[in-house]
């Protein structure tokens, strides 16, 4: 099945933030109150209602000149994802297009997937049931899943007028984002591809001016050492073994049965031997 990329060049991003409001309209996502920040940005991270946020960075340049720089901010759909490994229900998956998606049904609010997360884009909501019993379910960015499957773009893409946003085949896309990086290396001589290799690589690629450190991402993210032990080993030897054990349980069972009704059957029988 082909994986798709969500592919971001911030150095033409104007910062308008139409795909924030794409997002909130297609995903029925409710208006947030938030602090003013001292700035056009209007929320300091995203959030369990705001799936995406357009970061502004203040910044001096190389030549000492103050500018802005920006970046649209959701989930990466990491390859090897941590929010993947480290939930206990399996609430937490790969779709056949690359995306990670978050069943709803499945999840308990236990929050693990917010903790480990290396790029800080998943948060936890709370809801009341029908009783007034608090509740809490992870949310975040699912790339549009729902439109994909229909073959169409993720809204945020759909809307971008600079052409900041792509979308479309992995490969193709990671070819586009290092020619790009050679196109403006005159201008901007730190620019690269954020694409990083210790999450697998992602789903959503980007065109770097600066550093990543510089837009408030981790130079070299890795999913956790735990989160690995646990997906990878403990939890499939701890199913196996509680596999083993339910299976020496039944076993038992049925064998003390079985003794059981052969010693009942021969009580009887030497009953009635005597009996005569």
């Amino acid at each position: 099945m082909t994986k798709y990329v969500k592919y971001v060049d911030v150095t033409k991003c104007d910062g308008c933030r139409a795909c924030m409001v794409a997002c909130k309209n297609w995903n029925d996502l409710p208006a947030e109150h938030t602090d003013f920040l001292g700035s056009a940005q209007s929320h300091p991270k995203v959030t369990a209602d705001t799936w995406n946020v357009l970061q502004y960075i203040e910044h001096e340049n190389g030549k000492g000149d103050l500018e802005y720089l920006f970046r649209h901010s959701s989930c990466f759909h990491c390859t090897e994802a941590a929010c993947e490994k480290v939930c206990p229900e399996d609430a937490i998956s790969h779709t056949k297009f690359g995306t990670v998606v978050i069943d709803q049904d499945k999840c308990v609010g236990c929050g693990y997937c917010v903790q480990n997360c290396p790029f800080e884009v998943i948060s936890l909501k709370e809801y009341k049931d029908k009783n007034g019993k608090t509740y809490r379910k992870s949310q975040k960015c699912t790339m549009c899943t729902d439109r994909i499957e229909e073959g169409l773009q993720p809204a945020c893409v759909t809307t971008c007028h600079t052409g900041a946003m792509e979308f479309g085949e992995k490969e193709a896309m990671i070819k586009k984002a290092e020619q790009r990086v050679k196109e403006i290396k005159d201008r901007y001589p730190n620019a690269r591809v954020y694409n990083p290799q210790g999450v697998g690589g992602t789903h959503t690629i980007y065109v770097l001016a600066e550093k990543p450190s510089v837009y408030g991402l981790p130079e070299n993210p890795k999913v956790p050492t735990s989160a690995i032990l646990w997906k990878d080993y403990a939890q499939p030897i701890g199913k196996a073994m509680i596999g083993a054990t339910t299976m020496a349980v039944v076993g038992a069972f049925v064998t003390n049965k079985f003794f059981s009704k052969r010693a009942e059957k021969a009580e009887q029988e030497d009953g009635g031997e005597s009996h005569e």
